[in-house]
């Protein structure tokens, strides 16, 4: 088994300089990525990944890919676009981590569900530019994850957090509430970050909900606050006014047609799809 370098000697070798273009920003202090780690088993009450399966997306020059390996998940699959990056991981898989699978590819077009025979979880210190289309497509099949440890710019966490009747309330609000148990983990300065960032992160851990949402009924709330949202500062009454049966549903569900997108419940708009879905 041969020696690994040191995650600043590997930085160093390879001129890894972050590129703006694919969201890059790495983190190279270990005391924060094994903290992600402690952070995310301790709130799902384990000890390690022993027996289950991870992906990381972006694993960069490997600093939380270290930390993954180091609570002995079964397999670890990394995915990465950045060639000097799959270098990176082809060298700590041959310094003995056999369970460390290298994919290269584009995150948004792989399959996370193919092959998920044991408990699966996601972990990420997310590409900025992606993060938001990587989460909306896991969280539509959130039942076929143990849990997923995202890192995100706090505003999108905030956004993703945000209770009704806030500026931050939208269409990820709801779709997050409805289909996951969220738990914000703990927030992080951008000094932490090469390069750093002009805004703080958050790591936010995701866990399905114990009652999973049919497909169809997920796609008909996102059809419902994409419309919603879409003009959120106008009244239900106009924004929503494509949709046949409006007034009568809104009524069933004591939905005033004043209202705002921003004013409804992840559940009411839950409630006003499963009318839709039942025509």
């Amino acid at each position: 088994m041969q020696e690994i370098p040191s995650l600043k000697d590997t930085v160093t070798q390879y001129g890894l300089l972050a590129k703006k273009s694919l969201g890059q920003n790495f983190l190279l202090d270990m005391n924060v990525t094994n903290k992600i780690i402690r952070s995310t088993l301790e709130a799902q009450k384990k000890d390690s990944f022993t027996g289950e399966a991870v992906y990381e997306i972006g694993p960069g020059p490997g600093g939380l890919t270290r930390a993954i390996l180091a609570a002995n998940p079964q397999k670890l699959t990394v995915i990465e676009m950045d060639k000097r990056c799959i270098q990176i991981m082809q060298e700590l898989q041959s310094a003995g981590h056999p369970e460390l699978i290298i994919v290269e590819g584009d995150a948004l077009q792989y399959n996370f569900c193919q092959d998920n025979k044991v408990p699966t979880n996601i972990i990420s210190n997310l590409p900025y530019n992606i993060s938001v289309p990587l989460l909306l497509n896991w969280l539509k099949d959130i039942t076929q994850f143990s849990s997923l440890t995202l890192m995100f710019q706090k505003e999108v966490a905030e956004r993703i957090l945000a209770l009704p009747n806030n500026k931050n309330y939208g269409r990820l609000s709801v779709i997050a509430q409805l289909t996951s148990h969220i738990k914000p983990l703990f927030n992080l300065n951008p000094n932490c970050f090469v390069p750093a960032p002009k805004i703080w992160s958050t790591v936010l851990l995701f866990q399905p909900k114990e009652k999973a949402i049919d497909k169809k009924l997920l796609h008909m709330v996102e059809k419902i606050t994409e419309l919603a949202f879409g003009q959120r500062r106008k009244m239900l009454r106009q924004s929503l006014k494509s949709l046949p049966n409006l007034e009568s549903f809104c009524a069933q569900l004591d939905i005033p047609l004043t209202a705002r997108g921003e004013n409804i419940t992840p559940e009411q708009y839950l409630q006003l799809a499963q009318l839709y879905l039942k025509g």
